[in-house]
This record gives C-alpha cells, sequence and structure tokens, in this order.
C-alpha cells in the first residue's frame, strides 16, 4: 500500500532567533501581543509554528508557510510585525536566522 502524501505549494521561511539571557519570556509575549493576531488574521498564512527550543534556553524558531512569495514579502509591511520588530531587537541576541524553503512533500 503506498503512503499517502502531498505536496504543497507556496513558500516556507524559517526564523530562528537567540535572545539575550533570560529574555525569551518577554520576547514571546511581545510575539503574542502583536504577531499571532496578525498571523491569525492574515489569509497568506497557511500555517505558523512558534516554538521554543528545547535544548536552548535563548532560542525561539519560527516555521511560516505562506500560500507565495509574495505574501511573505507583504506580511514584512504589516502595521504589527512592524511593531513587534522595534520592540523586540533589544531583546535579541543579534539578527535572525532566515531560511526560505520550497516546500516539496509532506505528511
Amino acid at each position: 500500500m503506498a503512503a499517502e502524501t502531498a505536496v504543497l505549494s507556496g513558500v516556507t521561511v524559517i526564523v530562528s532567533h537567540k535572545t539575550l539571557p533570560n529574555q525569551r519570556d518577554a520576547v514571546r509575549a511581545l510575539w503574542e501581543k502583536h504577531m499571532a493576531p496578525a498571523v491569525l488574521d492574515n489569509p497568506g498564512h497557511l500555517a505558523y509554528y512558534y516554538g521554543l527550543d528545547v535544548d536552548d534556553p535563548d532560542g525561539i524558531t519560527a516555521f511560516q508557510h505562506y500560500r507565495t512569495a509574495e505574501d511573505a514579502l507583504t506580511f514584512l509591511q504589516h502595521p504589527a510585525y512592524r511593531a513587534y520588530e522595534r520592540e523586540v531587537a533589544p531583546l535579541l541576541a543579534g539578527a535572525p536566522q532566515v531560511r526560505s524553503l520550497v516546500p516539496t512533500w509532506i505528511k
């Protein structure tokens, strides 16, 4: 019997943050304040996972799947994203690592 699979379209963006020591909860609170409502209201986001690193108390990774690459770029101009970016910058140890993927298979 063949495995059931699905082929995805769109683009996936993975953003990994490293917070300053003991600032992960503050960063998470800002994400919940600004980003969660904006993501929930954004039809361009097909999936969004916000994860706290189990092995690094200062690590956060967001896995975002968008309908299109244009949707991903457009979201960067959203007022909530801009506010989050301004407020979170002083709490981060450096610029986030950002990777874009073309999803090709899921289970």
